[in-house]
């Protein structure tokens, strides 16, 4: 009986003169121009979000007295393009400014974070979620509290301490704080996935004799491998395009990182004007790098910014 009522809807369906049919084609028909008003308006926002970056690479590719000239140019000369301001980018000096050196600066300040954060902050985020310590709430209370904490607050007497010590116009003030957590929204991140690990695991290893050590390295960090890469271009794309921390701890200029230089190099007027070119590149150099990282762990990061705050 179901059956055959079943079969009767769907010959209702295909009928062309029947209310199903046209009701039917209509819904087809309406969510159809949905899905492309949709579509164009999509493709509209990111032409509008990519054109600053088209019009910067265009740039680059011209010779300075274009780039400078009252009259905008939008297109390069195709038959003339200076493909050489990118080698120029990296292996002259400009004004002063050598972007090489700036590049290895921040490359280093980089290889040292992506390694030292997620450590660290994984250590503090097992013996939170997994080890069983008196007063572990009101610490982890306390650390989470310092979120609401706004920077330009600890700007001062960071300074004050950094001077003191002796880091002022050296690569410490960007690397060994990081050795603890790197910030408690890191810690926090990764204390929500290893919530969702089942503790059987933890149980398991110690009938076999597993150390606390061997439990979080060999047996909870690989199974927090997608929030970690989450935090790693997290930590990369912070260092990549800091200038304001090198533009508070390096004074005499002694120490600058791609970004810093960058942007004080710009904001000089004869240098940026008569090499407004070779900033373009340096633009153009900034905001690719990410953007490839993000097209090759593009899965992973979505992942790892979904689940993380779903743990637990």
């Amino acid at each position: 009986m179901g059956r055959t009522h079943k079969m009767t809807k769907l010959l209702k369906r295909r009928d062309p003169d029947s209310v199903a049919f046209k009701v039917d084609t209509q819904t087809r028909i309406w969510n159809g121009a949905k899905t492309t008003v949709l579509f164009l308006v999509l493709a509209l926002i990111g032409i509008i979000l990519i054109l600053p970056n088209i019009f910067m690479l265009n740039k680059s590719l011209m010779t300075s007295t274009m780039v400078i000239d009252p009259t905008v140019h939008f297109f390069p000369d195709w038959g003339n393009l200076q493909w050489g301001n990118y080698v120029k980018l990296f292996t002259q000096d400009h004004d002063g400014w050598n972007y090489g050196t700036a590049l290895l600066n921040t490359l280093m300040i980089i290889l040292f974070n992506i390694v030292a954060i997620p450590i660290s902050a994984s250590m503090a985020a097992f013996a939170f979620s997994k080890l069983h310590w008196k007063g572990k709430k009101y610490v982890f209370a306390a650390m989470m509290m310092t979120i609401m904490l706004p920077g330009i607050v600890t700007q001062i007497p960071l300074y004050v301490i950094y001077s003191k010590i002796h880091w002022l116009d050296t690569i410490l003030p960007f690397t060994i704080p990081n050795l603890f957590g790197g910030g408690a929204m890191y810690i926090f991140l990764l204390r929500q996935y290893m919530m969702g690990i089942p503790n059987d695991l933890m149980d398991a290893a110690k009938v076999d004799g597993c150390s606390m050590f061997r439990i979080y390295w060999q047996i909870i960090l690989p199974n927090c491998k997608t929030i970690l890469i989450y935090i790693m271009f997290t930590v990369f794309c912070s260092y990549w395009g800091d200038y304001y921390g090198p533009l508070v701890y390096s004074s005499n200029l002694k120490f600058v990182t791609f970004a810093y230089a960058l942007f004080v190099s710009s904001t000089e007027g004869d240098a940026a004007a008569s090499l407004a070119n070779i900033r373009m590149c340096g633009g153009v150099f900034m905001t690719l790098v990410p953007t490839i990282l993000f097209t090759c762990f593009q899965n992973v990061l979505t992942e790892g910014a979904l689940t993380s705050g779903l743990k637990g």
